[in-house]
């Protein structure tokens, strides 16, 4: 890569550019709920035309840009990672909820244009196609932040996201996915010219690393190393995007740092999600998202964040420090039994709170089946209690 950029960019290779092509010109499907039809989408032709949109509703686009893991995976494809989700990052200036409607209007708007012709889209409102093809709508807007996002679903987890930013403070949670690669120059040669790329005939394109210094997250990329600032900014401090790091063998960059940080991203994860059901939902619904078709890697990661948590918090109480220990335990236990997995139960400990007539003197007594241990009824609450792992 040319260095003659500032420290933060750099210029992609013609091998990078030929994946980045693939991506942007690879039909993805997106999949309509019930009897709606999928739309092959191209990532190419869906920004053009929202970007067409936006501009005809008078809305500035300063740049376009893709982003996340998809982007790493142009850098560095022979590490072992992989992506999902195809983050497109729209730069808009969003100054009131008007502008906001104007987007989403847009997107949906697009997309029936994807629809098969032969069928009537002058009966579909955009309510129909949100139904239809959102998988997710999420808006932002406060002092410091204000951005939107809607997903397009895919059955298989690889959802097309549209990110319309107008300000962001924290656009990474690691150095190894706060990759932006600048798709302007690349778009603009694919609306002039169908020709396909070639090493003497391509634009140059530009990446930026939000982490600060390229060369450095381009290391932690290439050799699976971990690292961060402040993860006390980042919503849920990173904490789930750190034991996913680790379950795929990522190694922290600086041992003794990390310790540090550890404590940093489970203080803010506790904050931002301060009760046990909340903390259940985000953990649940960072399952589905993430290790789709990965269903064996499930109990590793709940495991590796309980790990983290039993370690490195020191914000709860200790009764609050238990209970996410054993939401987190029951969780990994339900990933086993829907594998029909059975844990070593030497290494499990089972405390229940007994039912009212087992005080009842003329109660019978328990069986026990010869040559098991024997079953001891605690007046606790259900809990269950690792000694040493559970496989």
């Amino acid at each position: 890569m040319t260095e003659d950029l500032d420290h933060r960019f750099s210029y992609l290779t013609w091998d990078q550019i030929k994946i980045l092509d693939q991506v942007l010109t690879e039909a993805i499907p997106i999949h309509g709920r019930g009897n709606f039809p999928t739309l092959e989408v191209k990532p190419k032709d869906i920004i053009h035309m929202v970007k067409e949109q936006l501009i005809e509703k008078q809305i500035h686009v300063r740049d376009i840009r893709l982003n996340g893991s998809t982007a790493s995976h142009i850098l560095v494809k022979h590490n072992g990672t992989s992506y999902k989700d195809l983050d497109i990052i729209f730069g808009v200036e969003l100054p009131s909820e008007l502008e906001f409607q104007v987007v989403k209007e847009a997107v949906l708007n697009c997309l029936l244009d994807f629809l098969p012709k032969c069928v009537n889209k002058q009966k579909i409102t955009a309510q129909t196609m949100k139904d239809a093809y959102v998988q997710k709508m999420v808006k932002v807007s406060t002092d410091h932040d204000r951005w939107s996002l809607i997903s397009l679903s895919n059955n298989s987890g690889k959802n097309v996201e549209l990110k319309f930013v107008s300000s962001l403070r924290r656009q990474f949670e690691f150095s190894v996915d706060s990759f932006q690669i600048i798709l302007d120059s690349i778009l603009a040669v694919y609306r002039a010219s169908d020709r396909p790329l070639t090493q003497d005939c391509h634009p140059a394109v530009i990446a930026e690393s939000m982490y600060g210094d390229f060369s450095q997250a381009m290391d932690h990329l290439k050799y699976k190393l971990i690292s961060t600032r402040n993860p006390e900014e980042i919503r849920g401090g990173g904490l789930l995007k750190y034991s996913n790091l680790l379950v795929r063998d990522f190694k922290p960059a600086d041992e003794a740092e990390i310790k540090s940080l550890e404590r940093y991203m489970c203080s803010r994860f506790f904050i931002d999600f301060p009760d046990v059901a909340e903390q259940q939902r985000k953990i649940e619904s960072y399952l589905r998202n993430h290790f789709i078709g990965e269903e064996k890697s499930k109990y590793d990661y709940l495991m590796t964040l309980r790990g983290v948590v039993n370690k490195s918090t020191v914000c709860l109480m200790g009764h609050e420090r238990r209970q996410t220990l054993n939401m987190i335990t029951i969780l990994a236990l339900k990933v086993l039994g829907e594998q029909n997995i059975i844990p070593n139960a030497a290494n499990v400990t089972c405390y229940y709170q007994p039912a009212p007539y087992i005080s009842d003197r003329n109660f019978s007594s328990y069986y026990i089946a010869h040559g098991q241990p024997p079953v001891f009824y605690q007046p606790y609450p259900f809990h269950i209690q690792l000694q040493s792992g559970m496989v």
